[in-house]
């Protein structure tokens, strides 16, 4: 039955496949790039950024040699940018430590920053040919339904479990191949909700769909409660509305590292927001600032948290900026914007500036106590 099952998806494959642009070249280079960018991140929106990558950093030397800044530039807007970091890391790596050429072993590869079982199996798969399952969300959906898995999973043994069933399925010497071909399958067929078993290649293998439920499978952990913050952010005038603000760069760790921001931080309890902005303002930079009115308040969600974030008018007061809770800091005009990297919500900040520039709104108002 499961040489059957392989047999019916590579058929299906060969005709339905999607037509994209990494697939095109087995450099193992692009294959990295192409799975890394699809952690997390649907077709659809990666495609755009690849080729762009691709032209900015056509060769691992160009992305190892890169600034990491430019690499952030580019990834811009993408999002989980410890993969961007991750993907500059280990570029440089295999450039000092392997000469530049990919590796093409599994323990080297996982070696590597960014790198997990996953994307160690789709490129040793995929660019050279070798024998090896790669279990993405869509490939544990397929075969979680495929052979009625019913434990959670996320279950340390299920994924055991999955990984056994995907490496007895491989055809020798046509793994990469037969991984896009389950991808794929999930991706457009073999949806989470309302899959369409009535063209599915392997409907009669299901055991979820004979059963009727394919839907309720693979079984998901309960929801959690997703935590709502109050975020302060401060546009820090140095000599008035209209002229140079500061920014600050993150960290490289943890969330947004490296990414710029206009600075500040998380409300505290029984803290006001000015309070809140004076207080990170203090501790990341060094700076005492006057808080003036409110430009734009911003919703944003990421992926386990939501953020309401205030953003208000600032004026320096005393103190010259000092990267200490920070990795630097620039005083830029609004003009000069495009050339940082910035998080989504920081560019709705960015969008409000903008509109209050083009209606005059900008223009030297300022009402804190200057020195």
């Amino acid at each position: 039955m499961r040489a059957q099952i392989t047999e019916q998806l590579l058929a299906w494959y060969r005709e339905h496949g999607r037509g994209l642009p990494w697939r095109r070249r087995r450099d193992p280079y692009a294959v990295w790039v192409s799975e890394v960018m699809l952690h997390q991140t649907q077709v659809a929106t990666v495609l755009p950024y690849y080729q762009r990558f691709l032209e900015r950093f056509p060769t691992l030397a160009d992305l190892a040699q890169a600034p990491l800044d430019d690499i952030l530039k580019v990834w811009e807007g993408l999002g989980y940018y410890a993969r961007a970091r991750n993907l500059h890391y280990a570029a440089r790596r295999i450039l000092a430590e392997h000469g530049g050429q990919f590796p093409d072993n599994w323990d080297t590869l996982r070696k590597l920053p960014g790198i997990g079982d996953y994307t160690a199996g789709a490129i040793l798969s995929i660019a050279y040919d070798q024998d090896y399952p790669a279990l993405d969300g869509n490939v544990r959906r397929v075969l979680s339904r495929l052979f009625h898995i019913t434990v959670h999973a996320a279950d340390a043994a299920t994924k055991r479990h999955l990984y056994e069933i995907a490496s007895s399925l491989l055809p020798p010497g046509q793994a990469g191949e037969f991984n896009q071909a389950l991808m794929d399958l999930g991706a457009t067929i073999c949806t989470p909700r309302r899959p369409h078993c009535s063209i599915c290649p392997l409907a009669q293998s299901c055991e979820a769909c004979c059963l009727g439920i394919q839907e309720l499978l693979p079984v998901r952990a309960p929801r959690k409660p997703v935590p709502h913050y109050e975020v302060a952010a401060a546009v820090t005038w140095r000599n008035g509305r209209g002229g140079e603000f500061l920014i600050a760069q993150r960290l490289y760790r943890g969330l947004l590292g490296g990414l710029w921001e206009f600075p500040g931080g998380k409300q505290e309890a029984g803290e006001t927001l000015p309070d809140c902005l004076r207080r990170e303002i203090r501790e990341e930079l060094g700076l005492e600032i006057g808080v003036d009115e409110p430009l734009t308040v911003v919703e944003h969600a990421y992926t386990h948290f939501r953020i309401t974030l205030h953003a208000f008018h600032c004026c320096l007061l005393a103190g010259q900026p000092q990267a200490i809770g920070v990795a630097d800091w620039r005083w830029i005009t609004l003009e000069q914007v495009d050339q940082f990297a910035f998080s989504a919500a920081d560019h709705k900040i960015i969008a409000a500036l903008r509109e209050n520039q083009g209606s005059g709104d900008c223009g030297g108002k300022v009402t804190c106590p200057k020195l």
